[in-house]
């Protein structure tokens, strides 16, 4: 159409696009604080959610509004501009990274050269909210749990950044629709990334949940052995946000692991057509895993927390680093490693 072609269409197509991922990020944490509750409630054999919506779907959206509703308690003495900017910060940070993210073949918003630098930067921004949140409170639990919370983010910061730049040297290019497509081979499934990098899958998924303080990694939090964490003096509406910002997070690292190491978009059987339902589909499975390490796996402590990050899984990535480069460089196994042919 002739509008969408003058620089008022494109601001409005660009507006209705954001709208639309917006849109789906959201009403995708509706469920996936669903998803969460039943799965939790199913492994410690508990109905769940099940009271208001069918089968209980629209608890989540009751609870939402509770918050909402709630009145907003400002501690005293507290920096009220600070202390509402840190859930906002949060929330909008956890989302404007989602700008990247593609869900097939063209379907995003910014294509850009640089998207992994774009959303690791972003995730690094996301520290600050914590932070802020806890020091504007002017109290000493939530700023102790904002500097354990910083802490431990910036730890595992390390090594996801190691673990990406294994397959920025295998591919050549830092664009998500380079690296699936650095994927698409005649093999399927086994021609993704998770086999020639299998040894990282597994510290990059553990170092998804130290990253977004997730079980058993919850220390910022730690309800049953602390008062609570950066969040402790928050309720209604800047609460729910810090949470919607903590889910969204998650979700954005689900998408990462599809995207890096998983074929993104791309069909699992070879002759299947490829499509953003399988990226969907994929982004789900790994949430299921987030979830059910929620509801299996006990909370580490603190020092054992850092002595991971910091004595097996930063020397780990760090030496994997090292032996990709090298298997790239010299294309062991016929470019195994090194598809930056294809890709880049």
């Amino acid at each position: 159409m002739p509008f969408f072609e003058t620089s008022l269409g494109i601001l409005v197509l660009v507006a209705l696009q954001c709208l639309l991922v917006l849109g789906f990020v959201m009403v995708s944490l509706l469920f996936l604080v669903y998803g969460d509750r039943k799965i939790w409630a199913a492994v410690q054999m508990r109905r769940g959610p099940n009271v208001v919506g069918a089968f209980g779907l629209l608890q989540t959206v009751a609870d939402a509004l509770k918050y909402v509703v709630k009145e907003v308690v400002v501690p005293a003495g507290a920096d009220k501009p600070v202390f509402f900017l840190a859930p906002m910060t949060s929330f909008v940070l956890a989302m404007i990274a989602w700008a990247v993210i593609p869900f097939n073949d063209s379907w995003v918003l910014a294509d850009i050269n640089v998207a992994i630098l774009y959303v690791f930067a972003i995730g690094s921004l996301e520290v600050y909210g914590v932070i802020m949140g806890g020091w504007a409170s002017n109290s000493k639990y939530p700023f102790l749990g904002s500097l354990r919370s910083a802490a431990q983010m910036i730890s595992y910061e390390v090594s996801i950044g190691l673990i990406i730049i294994g397959v920025i040297i295998s591919t050549g290019s830092m664009n998500f629709g380079a690296i699936v497509s650095a994927q698409d081979t005649r093999y399927g499934l086994l021609g993704w990334y998770w086999l020639p990098h299998l040894p990282m899958v597994a510290l990059f998924f553990i170092s998804c949940l130290a990253e977004t303080n997730r079980p058993p990694f919850d220390l910022p939090e730690a309800e049953s052995e602390l008062v609570a964490g950066y969040q402790v003096e928050y309720s209604s509406t800047p609460f729910l946000l810090f949470m919607a910002g903590e889910y969204i997070a998650i979700f954005l690292m689900c998408a990462l692991t599809s995207l890096l190491f998983f074929g993104g978009w791309l069909s699992p059987i070879p002759g299947v057509p490829d499509g953003a339902l399988w990226m969907v589909a994929k982004m789900a499975f790994f949430f299921f895993l987030f979830a059910m390490v929620k509801a299996i796996v006990p909370r580490y402590r603190y020092d054992q927390l850092m002595r991971l990050g910091w004595k097996v899984f930063l020397p780990m990535s760090l030496a994997w680093v090292v032996l990709i480069a090298f298997l790239a460089k010299f294309e062991i196994l016929g470019g195994f490693w090194a598809r930056y042919a294809v890709g880049g």
